[in-house]
């Protein structure tokens, strides 16, 4: 007997890559428009992660295999336009995530970094136009495109910040560079964050995330930062030869990371979390650092990405250039 209240059981591929790919297609020939590595992982809406284009540490046999399907996609769906794919990348396994036959809102950053205008090359093609009359060739890019989304947070008291499934942006900037870190730092602060130069960073992080987190606070604290840290979290960085104090969470009792956050003591947030627990008792964490516009990073991919970020602001990269000197 079928049941009168069915489940839906959900579960994200823990650590994987999400990728979207744009492409062109005249149900003849197709055109892959750019593929995005998002630097949040799998299971945070597209629309509200941040990504780069090109990818940033995906191989080229992949990002090759990443190209056959989509064209393979486009074809045996007989698209006319744009299409969009969103893939997830875990152990080297590719999967399809969703198909969408229509444009993506990732077209016009897009066009921006490769510096075609798709749109209207699609509009072309639902008219009729051959895809093959456009003379479209894939070109390496010189440069790297970081899109950030922009979140409405601050507008709404007691609303948690964490990043999940639905979409909650209600905007986006582009940073354009050269180099991965500079082009990741120019969208930082084009979305209003104040990257830090210099303070206290405090870092408390899942198990699963601990060895992986090393590298980035590594970085930050030979860069001068002071590095503060929960309980756990703390003993894996002294063992591992990072210099970090101790700082009570919230339920340990004050002073905790919280008060230090609104006392000015902190100037960079990493903190990742795992459980339902887990997530409600940082909630207070990341309210914090929002109200005091503190930037807060809760993926590991994220707080790589922002490490890198702060290394190149510091090394006075940020060079200032028109769109169209990237394509001089």
């Amino acid at each position: 007997m079928l049941s009168r209240n069915p489940l839906l059981f959900d579960r994200y591929l823990s650590d994987a890559i999400e990728v979207d790919v744009d492409a062109l297609c005249d149900r003849k020939d197709v055109f892959v428009c750019g593929i995005m590595e998002h630097i949040e992982e799998a299971g945070v809406h597209s629309g509200d992660s941040a990504c780069s284009l090109p990818p940033h540490s995906l191989s080229e046999e992949l990002i090759e295999t990443l190209k056959s399907q989509t064209r393979a996609l486009a074809l045996a769906l007989e698209v006319g336009g744009l299409m969009n794919v969103q893939y997830a990348i875990k152990d080297g396994v590719i999967y399809v995530l969703e198909v969408n036959p229509r444009a993506s809102r990732t077209v016009p950053f897009v066009a921006k970094v490769v510096g075609k205008p798709f749109a209207k090359i699609a509009s072309r093609v639902m008219a009729g136009e051959s895809l093959a009359s456009f003379g479209l060739k894939e070109e390496p890019l010189g440069h790297i495109g970081v899109k950030e989304a922009v979140f409405p947070f601050a507008r709404f008291p007691g609303v948690d910040t964490v990043l999940g499934p639905e979409m909650r942006s209600t905007g986006e900037v582009m940073g354009l560079d050269r180099d991965y870190g500079v082009a990741f730092a120019k969208s930082q602060l084009g979305g209003g964050t104040r990257v830090p130069r210099e303070g206290v960073l405090f870092v408390s992080v899942k198990e699963a995330d601990k060895d992986r987190i090393l590298a980035p606070v590594k970085m930050l604290a030979e860069l001068g930062f002071k590095v503060i840290a929960t309980s756990g979290t703390q003993k894996h960085l002294v063992a591992n030869g990072v210099k970090a104090h101790k700082i009570n969470k919230v339920l340990e009792g004050r002073p905790h990371v919280v008060d230090a956050i609104k006392n000015g003591g902190v100037q960079l947030v990493f903190n990742t979390t795992d459980g339902a627990q887990a997530l409600a008792d940082s909630r207070s964490l990341r309210r914090a650092a929002l109200l005091h516009k503190v930037p807060y990073y809760t993926t590991l991919s994220g707080a790589v990405a922002a490490a890198q970020g702060i290394k190149a602001y510091l090394g006075d990269d940020l060079e200032v250039r028109s769109l169209q000197s990237y394509f001089g």
